[in-house]
């Protein structure tokens, strides 16, 4: 049995977004849920709860230690107490963080292609985005951000995601310190999305901004809800570097207010029992990825494919199949829900993000589906 071994009349019985927004008879491959069993110590903590009546209010640091334990185990590195702070999930601390720490009409930096929260979370509240791309191979370009950083629409803040989404790509030590020293050099506040960071393919190494001796100015907002696929528990964590205590202490008053009593419950359980889980689903992905590599090359070789150690997520671009907008031929033709390129980044209409954590019988008919729709 494997985790991800849960057949589609199981999967339809959801009554979550990803089984609920489209036709019974569309394979949805877009939100970021897992068609995963879930962790066995999280159902039992949040029964016990239940059964106990032990729903009020949060309270205590048992999240936050769990988390710090964690890192300690995983990445050699541990935070002190005073650094970790109860968030909402991990959009509201980075609103929080950008409402706290940024004026009307500043601009922030983002690099697209790049989670579609960031630019709403941005343009929504009155901040200008200051867009800079990856490279051509999916990597952040150092210069391109040290030009923004002095340019005529000076930033106060990078939001950086890591491990980044949609492309998987996985920010080196290197990468990471040169932000950090750019952001120091220029006062810009580097925030950093690390909801993704369990979400590697096995050997792979993934590196916490806050490890680094030069990124002690970074703030990084944190949650277990991505990793053991909690999104129904809304919960998170701001950590801060040594360096960046005045960003927390400039936070709105209700900067933890969206944190739930429950949710801290099942991502402390997650943080405390679920590490070998967390690699057994990303071992089962790695091989999801292997797949659609073989998938494609033998039903639709002109899709493009990086494969990329970081999370569960493929970014395809479809440039080459001479759609109008991809996406939506895959959907009404083929009956199989991706994700729109341009939700990322303007001008990346020919692309599609396709979740992989879900069954290789789903992941196969979807692919075979999309290529019998362009015959």
């Amino acid at each position: 049995m494997t985790l991800f071994d849960l057949t589609l009349p199981e999967l339809r019985r959801r009554t979550s977004m990803k089984w609920n927004a489209f036709d019974p008879d569309v394979l949805p491959l877009w939100v970021a849920e897992m068609d995963v069993r879930q962790l066995p110590e999280v159902v039992d903590a949040v029964r016990s709860a239940m059964e106990s009546g032990d729903t009020g209010y949060p309270a205590g640091t048992g999240y936050a230690d769990a988390y710090a334990d964690m890192a300690e185990t995983r990445w050699a590195w541990r935070p002190a107490p005073d650094q970790v702070r109860r968030a909402g999930d991990v959009m509201n601390a980075i609103l929080s963080l950008l409402l706290g720490n940024t004026g009307e009409g500043d601009h922030v930096v983002l690099n697209p292609p790049v989670y579609p929260p960031f630019w709403q979370v941005i343009e929504g509240y009155r901040r200008h985005i200051t867009q800079v791309p990856l490279t051509a191979a999916g990597r952040l370009d150092l210069p391109a951000l040290e030009a923004a950083f002095t340019g005529p629409d000076k930033p106060t803040a990078y939001l950086l995601c890591s491990p980044h989404n949609p492309t998987g790509t996985i920010h080196t030590a290197d990468e990471l310190g040169a932000v950090a020293r750019l952001c120091r050099e220029h006062d810009v506040l580097l925030v950093v999305d690390e909801i993704h960071a369990l979400l590697v393919d096995p050997g792979a190494a993934f590196v916490p901004v806050l490890s680094l001796a030069d990124a002690q100015n970074a703030v990084v907002a944190f949650s277990a809800g991505k990793g053991w696929n909690l999104p129904a528990f809304k919960a998170g964590l701001f950590i801060r570097g040594t360096d960046a205590s005045a960003a927390l202490a400039a936070l709105p008053p209700l900067a933890n207010q969206s944190t739930g009593h429950m949710a801290t419950i099942a991502h402390t359980a997650a943080l405390r029992h679920g590490q070998a889980w967390v690699d057994e689903v990303m071992a089962e992905v790695s091989g999801h990825k292997d797949l659609l590599v073989d998938l494609l090359a033998e039903h639709l070789p002109d899709v493009g494919y990086v494969r990329s150690p970081g999370t569960y997520l493929a970014w395809l671009d479809c440039s080459a199949l001479g759609l109008e907008r991809p996406r939506d031929h895959f959907l009404t033709r083929a009956g199989v829900a991706l994700n729109l390129g341009t939700d990322f980044g303007p001008g990346h209409g020919q692309f599609v993000r396709m979740n992989l954590a879900t069954s290789p019988a789903i992941i196969t008919e979807a692919v075979e589906r999309m290529a019998a729709s362009l015959a």
